[in-house]
């Protein structure tokens, strides 16, 4: 992956809120960066997702996981764990986008191995600045592992 890669960078969003989900979307697609989104609303259907179970069993293997921590079902912490723990996921890079700046969410984030912890911008314009930045990071700066 990274700047010599010719396949674009897979970013799974894991969001309920679909006014962030279409924030998230629009700073992606602002950048040059070549990518592929695919969005789910909760944590059930993450893990069915990184799992290529149920409804998603022709889902590829995300490169990057932005990840809300406040959703029903299975809420972003029980994402974080469930994929750090599993041996076939824990290297995809997980970056927390919430709204939570609180230093329990914080710290029990990076506890369960978050790459990355950033909260998101009320401001549309710093929101975008913020998608934006983590895009580049991730798609032009850092190496990502060979998908498997």
């Amino acid at each position: 992956m990274g700047a010599d890669s010719p396949q674009p960078v897979r970013i799974l969003v894991v969001d309920d809120d679909p006014g962030d989900v279409l924030m998230i979307e629009e700073a992606l697609a602002d950048s040059d960066v070549e990518k592929i989104i695919d969005v789910v609303s909760d944590g059930e259907e993450a893990m069915e997702f990184l799992r290529a179970e149920g409804r998603h069993q022709q889902a590829r293997r995300p490169d990057v996981i932005l990840l809300d921590l406040n959703m029903p079902r299975m809420d972003g912490r029980q994402v974080l764990g469930a994929v750090k723990q599993d041996e076939d996921l824990r290297t995809i890079p997980i970056v927390v986008l919430t709204t939570s700046n609180a230093d329990t969410d914080i710290v029990g984030s990076y506890t369960l191995q978050a790459n990355a912890y950033v909260t998101k911008p009320i401001d549309l314009d710093d929101f975008n600045d913020v998608v934006r930045r983590i895009d580049e990071f991730f798609g032009r700066v850092v190496v990502l592992p060979k998908r498997v």
